[in-house]
């Protein structure tokens, strides 16, 4: 046949190219030919072979949750340490064992609920605690959106909770450590625990290092409790939930 009458009777697909289409258009690796008409025309470019991923599978990345205070027993007890406490009161509440020492921390992992958290107390004396949570934060990869930091705070009531997205140092040597060694950054959680002013004109430095009363440590352990729960809620749902929780919470004293 001469190329005219071929082009004017175009020659059959014999029955074993039929039975080659038939077989791979019914694998389940046939990728039909719209789909190149479409990715050649689309800036996605699309892979019709790649699994579909899902946030599930992807490995959840752990909270570390940081109590600021000194190390030592000249110290234990102090209203320096209350950051300290709250994490003790946690890790017994949680069963998170704080057995070990890394990156200068007392230092232990576990779950509240189902997230992973880190527990971490820095052994480097407050002055220095960013040299800590700084190397924790930088070998982990954790973001800082899931550092919460835990220290006292002479500008509040005693034994009042105040749970803030971000913040400056406000005058606190471990915070002022923590910001400098995230370069600045002040984007980070922190969960200020009210220890009140000094009374008449004792000064600060002296007022931290003092111990608590009787009266003072049975409100304190009530105010535990409400950090406590204010973390189980950040964990298992959100800031603004947790932070209404806590700024809402009435003191022991009030009760």
């Amino acid at each position: 046949m001469n190329s005219i009458s071929t082009a004017l009777f175009p020659r059959s697909p014999s029955l074993a190219a039929i039975g080659r289409r038939r077989l791979l258009s019914e694998s389940p690796f046939f990728i039909p030919p719209w789909y190149w008409r479409y990715a050649k025309k689309s800036s996605l470019r699309l892979n019709p072979m790649a699994s579909i991923s899902t946030d599930a599978e992807k490995p959840q990345k752990p909270w570390l949750l940081v109590g600021l205070g000194n190390p030592g027993k000249r110290f234990s007890g102090t209203r320096h340490n209350v950051g300290f406490e709250l994490i003790d009161y946690i890790a017994e509440a949680e069963g998170i064992a704080i057995s070990t020492v890394s990156f200068k921390s007392a230092f232990g992992k576990g779950f509240i609920g189902d997230v992973p958290v880190m527990l971490a107390k820095p052994q480097t004396f407050m002055n220095a605690s960013g040299e800590s949570v700084g190397a924790l934060v930088s070998y982990y990869k954790i973001p800082l959106d899931q550092v919460l930091v835990m220290f006292d705070d002479m500008d509040l009531p005693f034994a009042k909770l105040r749970l803030l997205p971000k913040g400056g140092h406000g005058g606190h040597n471990g915070m002022r450590s923590i910001i400098n060694h995230f370069k600045g950054s002040r984007d980070f959680p922190r969960l200020r625990i009210g220890i009140g002013r000094p009374p008449g004109k004792m000064e600060g430095a002296s007022f931290v290092l003092r111990p608590f009363n009787r009266e003072e440590r049975e409100e304190l352990d009530f105010t535990f409790q409400n950090g406590l729960e204010a973390v189980r809620i950040l964990m298992q749902e959100d800031f603004n939930r947790s932070a209404t929780f806590v700024n809402s919470a009435k003191s022991l004293r009030a009760l």
